[in-house]
């Protein structure tokens, strides 16, 4: 069974996520939406409003699944025994942050990265450029799914 784990903290899901989500589907039997848990980092959503975005968009995809982990990602992946880690790429800045992670990955276990090019219309959007127009007051529903919804003082409804 080729499964994968993608890993991020989903604050909140955006339609570049749900696009690679969407995307690699084919490419394997199982996708782990893995939201990683870090308690020194401020959220504008709680873990359990994330999971629920991201279960409430993939509703109607048996193979993708969320769960939440603490800790290394790799250490995640052989827990879930998933052998590939996803991660999707929105320009060349991001392929050098993530090249570097993913030849540690590489070094310190088995487990093999596969990159996504975000498509052409959702490359420029960020979860902390959502948060931003959320907490603006500006219209954001252009830039996540229709399960991310917030009232307009960026608290969720």
């Amino acid at each position: 069974m080729k499964k994968a784990i993608f890993p991020g903290s989903f604050d909140p899901i955006t339609l570049g996520h749900f696009d690679i989500i969407k995307r690699s589907i084919p490419l394997f039997d199982e996708i782990i939406v893995a939201i990683g848990v870090n308690a020194e980092k401020k959220y504008m959503f709680s873990l359990e409003e994330r999971k629920r975005f991201i279960e409430e968009a993939f509703a109607n995809e048996p193979s993708v699944r969320v769960e939440t982990y603490e800790g290394l990602t790799i250490d995640f992946c052989k827990k879930m025994k998933a052998h590939y880690i996803l991660r999707g790429l929105r320009n060349p800045a991001d392929f050098e942050f993530e090249k570097a992670i993913a030849h540690t990955n590489r070094r310190l276990s088995k487990i093999e990265t596969v990159f996504l090019l975000t498509a052409a219309n959702t490359s420029y959007i960020s979860s902390s450029i959502v948060r931003d127009v959320i907490r603006n007051g500006g219209q954001y529903d252009m830039l996540v799914p229709d399960s991310v919804k917030v009232s307009r003082g960026g608290q969720p409804q």
